[in-house]
C-alpha cells in the first residue's frame, strides 16, 4: 500500500496525507522549513550565466544571448516570488501509529523541499512522501518492538 491522496496544487504548512500500511496508520506532513536563506543562497546556478566556469552556466550555441535572457527571467520571476512569500521550502515529516497511538513523530523526513513554486502543481511532495515510506514503516516496527520489549520486561501484559 502506499498513499493514494496527494498533497493539493496549493499546500500550506501543516497540511498531510495519510496511508495505512501493515497495521500502521503513516502521516506525511509539510514542515516550514526554518532556514531563512533564499534561494539564489541555498542553489548553485541559481543565476544563469554566460561565463563557462560559472556556475549557472546555459553553455555555447545558437540562441546563448536569448536563452540567457529567458533564464535570468525566469530567475527573477522565482525570487519575486520567494520575497512575497508565494512559496517556500519545506521538509515532508512522517510519522507512525498503530491503533491511534503515535510511535514515531518524525519517523522519515527531507528538507529543502520547494512547495507552491511557481509552475508546479506540487506532485512532487507526494513523489517524497512515497520514497520516504520504507524509512517510516522501518522507524514504526522498530518503534513497535522496543514497546513489546519493554512490556515484555515489565512483566505487563497486552
Amino acid at each position: 500500500m502506499t498513499f493514494t491522496q496527494r498533497f493539493q496544487t496549493f499546500v500550506c504548512e501543516g497540511d498531510s496525507i495519510t496511508c495505512g500500511v501493515a497495521g500502521f496508520e503513516i502521516t506525511a506532513r509539510i514542515v516550514r522549513d526554518d532556514c531563512p536563506d533564499a534561494p539564489d543562497e541555498r542553489q548553485d546556478g541559481f543565476w544563469p550565466s554566460l561565463y563557462k566556469d560559472a556556475p549557472g552556466f546555459i553553455g555555447p550555441g545558437p540562441n546563448h544571448r536569448q536563452r540567457f535572457a529567458e533564464a535570468q527571467a525566469k530567475a527573477e520571476a522565482v525570487m519575486a516570488a520567494w520575497r512575497k512569500d508565494e512559496w517556500f521550502y519545506c521538509g515532508i515529516v512522517l510519522s507512525v501509529a498503530l491503533e491511534g497511538v503515535t510511535l514515531d513523530t518524525h519517523a522519515a523526513s527531507l528538507w529543502g523541499i520547494e512547495a507552491n513554486y511557481p509552475g508546479s502543481d506540487n506532485a512532487y511532495l507526494t513523489d517524497v512522501a512515497k520514497e520516504l515510506l520504507p524509512e517510516a514503516l522501518d522507524a514504526g516496527f522498530a518503534a513497535a518492538r522496543r514497546l513489546c520489549a519493554a512490556l515484555d520486561t515489565s512483566g505487563a501484559r497486552a
